[in-house]
């Protein structure tokens, strides 16, 4: 967060006007329209932002960049594995 900050800083990046609405309360449609511009959903999404970003790997650096990726796709694999006490209530009742 702070080698992004510091690019923002060095770079001049203009900042986007503050939120004065209460974000969550808002639907997705009302949070597109007012720019907002939604996090990832998912550690998978995240990963596949941050494979593609410079940024992180210039400041982790290229051995630790992709250690980091390797761990959080394992990580992604064993949450993906797993069922959760949400699909066995959804989906054992139909059985």
């Amino acid at each position: 967060m702070l080698a992004a900050g510091l690019k923002g800083i060095e770079e001049e990046y203009e900042l986007p006007a503050e939120a004065e609405d209460n974000v969550w309360s808002l639907s997705d449609t009302e949070r597109r329209a007012l720019g907002y511009t939604q996090l990832p959903a998912s550690l998978d999404h995240a990963i596949q932002y941050m494979e593609d970003s410079e940024l992180v790997a210039e400041t982790l650096g290229e051995q630790v960049f992709n250690f980091v990726l390797l761990n959080k796709r394992k990580e992604w694999r064993d949450y993906r594995s797993q069922v959760t006490p949400f699909e066995l209530r959804k989906n054992l009742e139909m059985l």
